[in-house]
């Protein structure tokens, strides 16, 4: 997951204002029981995980993630079907949900800032997923990380990235820095862009789900808990063979196909 937009969240609509009392015992239930379930399968990928084959470890990670959207009572719909090896994928970046839509849809390995590893119980689950952590401060640890993922592909593995490096409010796409690309076109992998977009009972594209500017965590939970018939959309674009491809060139492409992908749903 990468650093928050600058965007003042407190220009958005706050998406629990004027909710009756039965909405909030909902999402409290909701949050309750996303953080039993997970508490669950974080024991289970302590003792386990490491222990199973690759396939059943794929199969996991699809199930937990797809869970969780259920516990906070919200639907997940995926629209098209991901490249069968291994493979880039690129999405736009919402929310920190993103990352189970892609892990419910195709799981991947993330690159992902150091402080994610720190957070309770879901720090653990990424950890042992594979993530490759970016530690910002250290200028030189992007080429490590390049290196890893670039990798990571080499050996077969899907990985995922966020191009924008930030989190948007969901109605336009922030520009792609096009640095973590140069893994694909390294490894010779195919690169799979995909499109996400939250909507509820009130709004096609969802404030409940914008994890910009201050934030917390806590405040982006509670808001989809609350929403109303919260439903990540996922399109998953045609793969594209990138074999000497110029990298810069290639972030432009995939932006423009993200945002005509998002525009042409709405």
């Amino acid at each position: 997951m990468s650093d928050r937009s600058a965007t003042d969240a407190s220009a958005l609509i706050r998406p629990d204002a004027d909710i009756g009392w039965a909405r909030r015992l909902r999402a409290i239930k909701r949050i309750l029981h996303m953080a039993v379930y997970l508490w669950r399968v974080s024991l289970i990928m302590r003792w386990r995980f490491e222990a199973m084959d690759h396939a059943t470890q794929q199969a996991n990670v699809r199930l937990w993630s797809a869970a969780v959207f259920h516990c906070l009572g919200a639907k997940l719909l995926v629209r098209g079907t991901p490249h069968p090896s291994a493979k880039l994928i690129v999405g736009n970046h919402v929310s920190w949900m993103d990352i189970m839509a892609i892990n419910a849809t195709d799981p991947s390995r993330f690159v992902s800032k150091a402080e994610v590893g720190q957070w309770p119980i879901v720090g653990r689950m990424v950890t042992l997923a594979g993530t490759i952590y970016l530690e910002r401060a250290r200028r030189r640890d992007a080429m490590r990380a390049m290196g890893l993922l670039t990798q990571t592909l080499r050996d077969g593995h899907t990985a995922a990235v966020f191009p924008e490096g930030t989190t948007g409010d969901g109605h336009r796409l922030l520009h792609f820095h096009a640095n973590l690309l140069q893994s694909a076109i390294d490894a010779d992998v195919p690169v799979q862009p995909i499109a996400i977009r939250y909507s509820d009972a009130h709004n096609a594209v969802s404030p409940a789900a914008a994890y910009v500017g201050d934030t917390s965590l806590v405040q982006s939970l509670w808001w989809i808990a609350c929403a109303e018939n919260l439903t990540v959309n996922v399109t998953v674009l045609p793969p594209e063979r990138v074999t000497h491809a110029d990298r810069r060139a290639l972030a432009t492409r995939l932006h423009d196909e993200i945002a005509e992908a998002l525009s042409s749903e709405l």
